[in-house]
């Protein structure tokens, strides 16, 4: 059924707006069939101490850094890079992207993201270190910064139940520094 609403514009209505259908059965069934529970105890993604908070680091100039949050790391990653369809926008310049660190071991997407967001606000407050007369490179200058700003979440707030895992170690000057030693 078409009608104008103005002049210029005309608009096509295409179903009924009322709630009440001619058969309820149908549409209802429908309906109460396709969706999800939204309570937390029936989501498989909330599962205690499913949570984790990631740092990634593009190998491809300009190098950069990025931290999110995830259930599943290995999926989250793919995505990333482009292998399967997700991702964030703004990794899609970077790609491909390594694992720096995973911190695991939150009970809560609350518990996650509020991590990532201090992770993420320390790491821009916090002035960058910059001695001429160590030469480093510019993956390793971004990942001690992003370390330095860590440590500083850590002293902020309570994590001992976390567990960090840096996957790439920081050079500095040609020296692998551990990266469970503190800075």
């Amino acid at each position: 059924m078409m009608r104008l609403i103005s002049g210029t514009f005309p608009s096509v209505k295409l179903r009924d707006h009322n709630p009440i259908s001619k058969s309820p059965n149908s549409i209802k069934s429908k309906t109460f069939q396709t969706q999800v529970p939204i309570s937390s105890s029936s989501s498989s993604q909330q599962n205690t101490n499913s949570w984790s908070v990631y740092l990634i680091l593009s190998t491809n100039e300009p190098i950069k850094t990025y931290v999110g949050i995830t259930t599943d790391f290995a999926r989250r990653l793919k995505q990333h890079n482009g292998e399967i369809k997700g991702g964030a926008k703004a990794s899609s310049a970077g790609r491909p992207w390594l694992c720096a660190c995973i911190i695991t071991g939150f009970t809560c997407l609350s518990q996650a993201s509020s991590f990532e967001s201090k992770w993420k606000i320390f790491t821009r407050k916090l002035p960058r270190r910059r001695n001429k007369d160590e030469e480093m490179s510019q993956s390793d200058a971004l990942l001690l910064h992003r370390r330095r700003a860590l440590d500083k979440v850590h002293d902020s707030v309570e994590c001992n139940h976390l567990q960090t895992d840096w996957k790439i170690p920081t050079r500095s000057a040609g020296i692998v520094k551990p990266m469970d030693m503190p800075l």
